[in-house]
C-alpha cells in the first residue's frame, strides 16, 4: 500500500517523539535509581491527556489521531512491543538458582500466591466491581484480573533491583526469584483464560474454539483453561529441545548462519501462530519463545543479544510510553478506588508471604524484606492492565489504578530494600561466593 508523502512523514515524527520520550524518561528515572519502566510510562504520560493535552489540546491529539495511517503503525507497534515485552519476560523466567531453600520456596509459595488470588476473588465477590468491567468484560473476567493484580511479581523489576544493589547472587535473591517464576506462569496462564472470555463476550472467538463452537460460558471457560495449561506443560518440557532441533536442522541452518535473529524471530512468531490457531492470546505463544530460548546454562547467544538489543531500544520502550499515554489521570483516576485496591493489594500480599516466610522458619527482618520485595510488580502488572483493557476486559478507571499499583509497588521495594541494607541485614550483602552475574536489562 503505497502512502503519501506527509503520512509518512507523520509517523516517522511520532515515532522519533515516542521513542526520545521513552528514552529521556528511562535515562532520569534511572539516575533516580527507579526502574527504567516507570520512566518509559512518565514518558508517554506527559504527551497525552493527563499533560500535553492540557497545555496544547492539538499537539496531543495529532499524535494519535483515529482513523489514520499513523494510528494504523502506533497499533501495530504496540501489540508487537506486547509480544516482544512478553518474550523478553520469558527469558527472565528461570529459577533464581539451586541454593533457595525448598521450604522457604513451599511455604511462600503457597501462601504468597494462593491467598493473595483467593482474596482478589472474594474482594470482587463483595464488592461492587461490575462498574469497572469494560465492553468485553464480565463479572468472571473482572475478578480474575483483580485476583491477578493482588498476586502477580514482576521478575525484571525486582531483580533489576536486587542487581543494583549488589545482592543478585545472594540466597535472599535466589529465593525471590524463584517463587517469583512460579507466581509469573500463573499470570500468564489466567490471563490466557481471561483474554479468551473477552473473545466469547465479544462473540470474536478465533482458531479451534471457534470451529468447535461451545455451549454456554463454562464450556469456554474449561477449554481455556485446559488448551493454556496443556500448551504450556508441552512447551515447557519440549521447547528448548524443539529450538534446538529446529536450528541445527539443515532445512533452516542457512537462516541461522545468515541471520540468527531471523531464525528467532521465526520461531517467536510461529508460537504466537500456535497459539492462535488454539484460540489463545498470542503473548502465551511469545512467553514459551522466551522460556524455550534461554539457556541458564551458557551466555547468550549472539542472534538473541540482537534481537534483545532492538526490542528495548525501539519497539518495548514505545510500548510503555503508548501505555502511559493512554493514562487520563484527570479523568480516569478514581482516588478512592485506588487507595482502597493498593491498600488492600499491598496488606494481602504482604501479609501472606510473610506469614508463609515465618513459617519456613525465617526470622520476622528476613520476611518483611521478602515480603515488601514480592509486593514489586512491575511490567507483568502493567502488561496485564494493557492487555486487559486493550481486550476490552477493563475500562479505563481500573486501567489506570493497575498501572499506577504496578509503579508504585515497585518504587516501594527498591526503597525499602535500599534502605534494608544501609541498616546491615547481612543476608542482603553482596554473596560473593555466589554468582553475581548481571541479568538481562529489560525495559520492565
Amino acid at each position: 500500500m503505497s502512502l503519501a508523502v506527509d503520512d509518512v512523514a507523520r509517523m516517522l515524527i511520532v515515532l522519533a517523539v515516542f521513542l526520545l520520550a521513552a528514552h529521556l524518561g528511562a535515562a532520569l528515572f534511572f539516575r533516580l535509581r527507579q526502574p527504567p519502566v516507570i520512566g518509559e510510562i512518565a514518558g508517554g504520560v506527559l504527551l497525552g491527556p493527563s499533560a500535553l493535552a492540557l497545555a496544547a489540546p492539538g499537539a496531543s491529539s495529532w499524535l494519535a489521531p483515529s482513523g489514520t495511517p499513523t494510528a494504523h503503525l502506533l497499533g501495530a507497534v504496540y501489540h508487537l512491543g506486547t509480544i516482544l515485552m512478553v518474550f523478553l519476560a520469558g527469558l527472565e523466567m528461570r529459577p533464581g538458582g539451586q541454593g533457595a531453600e525448598r521450604k522457604t520456596v513451599l511455604f511462600t509459595t503457597v501462601t504468597g500466591l494462593v491467598i493473595p488470588f483467593a482474596g482478589g476473588l472474594a474482594i470482587a465477590q463483595v464488592a461492587d466491581l461490575a462498574a469497572l468491567a469494560g465492553p468485553h468484560g464480565s463479572a468472571t473476567a473482572i475478578s480474575l484480573v483483580l485476583g491477578l493484580a493482588i498476586a502477580v511479581t514482576s521478575i525484571p523489576v525486582i531483580s533489576r533491583i536486587m542487581m543494583d544493589l549488589g545482592i543478585l547472587g545472594t540466597l535472599f535473591a535466589r529465593t525471590v526469584l524463584t517463587v517469583a517464576v512460579i507466581e509469573d506462569v500463573l499470570l500468564y496462564v489466567v490471563l490466557a483464560v481471561i483474554l479468551g472470555l473477552a473473545n466469547v463476550q465479544a462473540h470474536s472467538t478465533y482458531g479451534l474454539p471457534e470451529l468447535i463452537g461451545a455451549d454456554g460460558t463454562g464450556q469456554y471457560v474449561a477449554y481455556y483453561v485446559a488448551a493454556s495449561v496443556l500448551f504450556f506443560v508441552v512447551l515447557l518440557a519440549g521447547g528448548r529441545p524443539l529450538f534446538r532441533w529446529l536450528s541445527g536442522s539443515w532445512r533452516l541452518r542457512v537462516l541461522e548462519r545468515r541471520s540468527p535473529a531471523a531464525l528467532r524471530l521465526v520461531f517467536l512468531f510461529a508460537l504466537c501462530l500456535c497459539c492462535m490457531a488454539l484460540g489463545i492470546d498470542p503473548i502465551f505463544g511469545a512467553l514459551l519463545a522466551g522460556v524455550a530460548m534461554a539457556d541458564p546454562a551458557s551466555a547468550e547467544s549472539p542472534g538473541l543479544g540482537l534481537l534483545r538489543g532492538f526490542a528495548l531500544a525501539f519497539f518495548v520502550p514505545v510500548y510503555f510510553a503508548l501505555v502511559g499515554f493512554q493514562i487520563d489521570l484527570a479523568h480516569d483516576l478514581d482516588l478512592l478506588f485506588f487507595g482502597w485496591l493498593f491498600a488492600a493489594a499491598c496488606v494481602v500480599k504482604f501479609g501472606s508471604v510473610w506469614a508463609g516466610a515465618r513459617l519456613a522458619g525465617r526470622t520476622r527482618t528476613w520476611s518483611t524484606d521478602f515480603a515488601v520485595a514480592m509486593n514489586a510488580r512491575g511490567g507483568p502488572g502493567i502488561v496485564l492492565a494493557a492487555v486487559t483493557f486493550a481486550a476490552g476486559v477493563i475500562n479505563a478507571t481500573f486501567f489506570v489504578a493497575l498501572v499506577l499499583l504496578s509503579i508504585l509497588t515497585s518504587q516501594l521495594a527498591g526503597v525499602w530494600l535500599a534502605r534494608s541494607q544501609r541498616r546491615g541485614h547481612g543476608y542482603l550483602s553482596p554473596d560473593l561466593d555466589g554468582p553475581q552475574s548481571t541479568p538481562q536489562q529489560t525495559a520492565a
